[in-house]
């Protein structure tokens, strides 16, 4: 596990055509070996074609890091009847996917020995019931049980057909787990890796910043954020973005001190995104660029008026992408 590749934008986002189609899924550096396949990525769930040839589907996963935080993963796993079923088996914490995971300082969510007893999934309403085994309660801390909770949700409303999941233990409906973690009824995907509570915003914004758990490994994370705006707005997404994580967070931003951002124009589903920076000579094989635009890529997938992203550099413009994914090596 010592391959280390970050791909650049153009990268990112699962499954692809070009390079940045927001409301796609982004990936950023390999984490395993060639043949273990898995990758970074960030998905919105959009009904794609995701079974090769080979009979491998690629699947998205949630996983957590060292400092707590749930870190989506692709991965290709075997395609089979009850899909939903062999992605959370590979979730359950044991050797072997330890081994998977060895040296990227991601472990799973799901409880060691625990069984995935049954899947239903109501067309109707869209709700995924799912009944675990006992030893899912036994989760270590509250953290830990609320990185369960939600891996299991944001990983099962990957799929289309998905909207929310209810979660049982040995067959029954119970309000609450071990440490209070609320199971009661159907979860939604919301305020993943919330920082701060959201009683200190108005709404709050999903913002896309780097963890590096290991010397080789670096991945993107989501964060949630409050924020003082009266509804989630493309300015204080961007703002946050480029004012960096907050200190001794164990999080990292790819911006430069030196770019700052003059602002964001949004036309005809295309924002403008326009920065100065002092040092710039030619965007041409510049990785500071192709980070900086998988930054601004990732963070703007949120907002689904946004199809495309042009970015410049006092008004002119020298990036301009349509993100979709390329999740294949």
């Amino acid at each position: 596990m010592v391959n280390k590749r970050i791909i650049l934008f153009g990268l990112i986002i699962v499954l692809g055509l070009t390079v940045l189609k927001m409301g796609k899924n982004f990936i950023d550096k390999r984490l395993i070996a060639e043949d273990d396949e898995i990758e970074m990525i960030q998905s919105d769930r959009e009904i794609i074609n995701v079974v090769e040839e080979d009979g491998m589907r690629k699947t998205v996963m949630y996983f957590k890091n060292s400092d707590g935080y749930l870190v989506p993963l692709m991965r290709k796993i075997p395609w089979e009847e009850g899909i939903a079923r062999v992605t959370l088996n590979n979730m359950v914490d044991n050797s072997e996917i330890r081994e998977l995971l060895r040296g990227s300082g991601l472990s799973p969510v799901i409880p060691a020995g625990t069984e995935i007893v049954g899947i239903t999934i109501d067309d109707e309403t869209a709700v995924c019931k799912v009944d675990f085994s006992e030893d899912v309660l036994n989760n270590q801390t509250e953290k830990d049980e609320e990185n369960f909770i939600k891996g299991v949700v944001y990983t099962l409303t990957e799929f289309p057909a998905i909207d929310k999941v209810q979660i049982l233990v040995g067959g029954k409906t119970m309000p609450n787990m071990t440490f209070g973690g609320d199971i009661g009824s159907p979860i939604a995907r919301e305020n993943i890796n919330l920082l701060g509570k959201l009683s200190d915003g108005s709404s709050k914004v999903l913002v896309y910043y780097k963890a590096m758990d290991v010397e080789e490994y670096e991945y993107f994370i989501p964060v949630t954020i409050p924020t003082l705006a009266p509804v989630a707005n493309i300015y204080s997404a961007l703002d946050l973005l480029f004012e960096g994580p907050p200190m001794d967070m164990g999080l990292l931003s790819d911006i430069p001190r030196d770019i700052m951002l003059h602002g964001v124009e949004v036309k005809d589903g295309t924002a403008y995104v326009d920065i100065s920076y002092d040092n710039y000579i030619d965007s041409s094989d510049d990785i500071i660029f192709s980070r900086l635009a998988t930054n601004i890529g990732l963070t703007l997938s949120q907002f689904k008026e946004i199809e495309n992203v042009e970015l410049l550099i006092d008004g002119e413009i020298i990036n301009s992408s349509i993100p979709v994914f390329a999740n294949e090596y």
